[in-house]
């Protein structure tokens, strides 16, 4: 699956909403579960999210897609993470991960990622007196969208490369390819940024 496949049409309430207000609550949730420390409030609002993929009719095709490839990564994320600081603390910064990322997931499936940069430069443009440049923040929100798409898209052939290799219960046959990959796929992405002049100015 591409970055400019992962919105999946929709008419549902979540989709109704515009896309400027979906990224607001998008950055708030993001800031309130990095901040929050308690996991039965984490998990509170990981359930919250997961309520929203039924509430936004995502096919189970896609919802099973999206679990696989965050479980995987939630496993990796616990097991380093109750190896260095613990179980409980592993349990908070995976409940961050998992539901900062369920929920840009969401959000790129229900939202166009042109409808955002628009919203962005358009409520950025009354800043442009002051220097700031819209078009250029417009373009970062929408490299980020895509790159959450793309790396869950990277993730999802990793896997299944890895269940092809009978090793799909290895966290290393996971972690591994999908770092270099990453790092390719960043690599790629900076070569185009580039070949357009973008960093020259």
């Amino acid at each position: 699956m591409t970055a400019g496949g992962w919105y999946e049409p929709g008419s549902s309430p979540v989709h109704r909403v515009p896309a400027g207000w979906k990224f607001a609550a998008l950055l708030a949730l993001a800031a309130a579960v990095f901040a929050l420390r308690s996991p039965v409030w984490l998990g509170g609002i990981c359930a919250a999210v997961v309520l929203a993929y039924g509430v936004a009719r995502v096919s189970l095709r896609r919802c099973a897609g999206v679990a696989r490839s965050l479980g995987v990564l939630a496993a990796f994320v616990f097991a380093v993470q109750w190896w260095l600081l613990g179980a409980d603390r592993a349990l908070v910064v995976c409940l961050r991960v998992v539901t900062a990322l369920a929920a840009a997931n969401l959000f790129t499936i229900t939202t166009r990622i042109d409808d955002v940069v628009a919203a962005v430069e358009g409520g950025l443009g009354p800043l442009r007196r002051f220097g700031v440049r819209p078009d250029r923040i417009g373009m970062i929100v929408g490299l980020t969208l895509q790159a959450v798409a793309a790396l869950s898209a990277i993730a999802a052939e990793v896997r299944e490369a890895a269940r092809a290799r009978g090793a799909q219960r290895s966290v290393t046959a996971f972690a591994v390819p999908f770092l270099v990959r990453t790092l390719r796929h960043a690599d790629e992405l900076g070569e185009a940024l580039a070949a357009r002049g973008e960093g020259d100015r």
